[in-house]
Formats: C-alpha cells, structure tokens, sequence
C-alpha cells in the first residue's frame, strides 16, 4: 500500500494545494482497494470493538 501511495506522489511532484493532495491519496487509495482479493484477518473481533466504541456511527 505504501509503495503504490509513494509512486503516485513521486510521479506528480508539484500540487497547487494540501486538499490536491489529500484528494489524490483519497482517489488512489480506492482504486487499489478495487484490487484487493484477500480476505480481512481478524475482521469479526474488529468489529465488536468498534461496535462497543462507535455503536451509533456504524450500520451493520
């Protein structure tokens, strides 16, 4: 994941603002999760706890 976000910047040196920027890393992170096959370890005790601590953000 890091190498993939470091070529996307590296290959654009110059942005015209920090929201360009975020927007970039934003875009490019969810083109690479597209590419993603592996299931997610630990996904269901993950969950619990962020139900416990953020029950009312989360919708199951």
């Amino acid at each position: 994941l890091n190498a993939s976000l470091r070529k996307i910047t590296k290959t654009r040196r110059i942005f015209p603002t920090d929201d360009s920027v975020l927007k970039l890393l934003y875009l490019a992170l969810h083109n690479i999760s597209a590419k993603w096959t592996m299931p997610l370890r630990d996904r269901k005790p993950a969950m619990s706890q962020f139900m416990l601590m953020y029950g009312e953000r989360i919708s199951s």
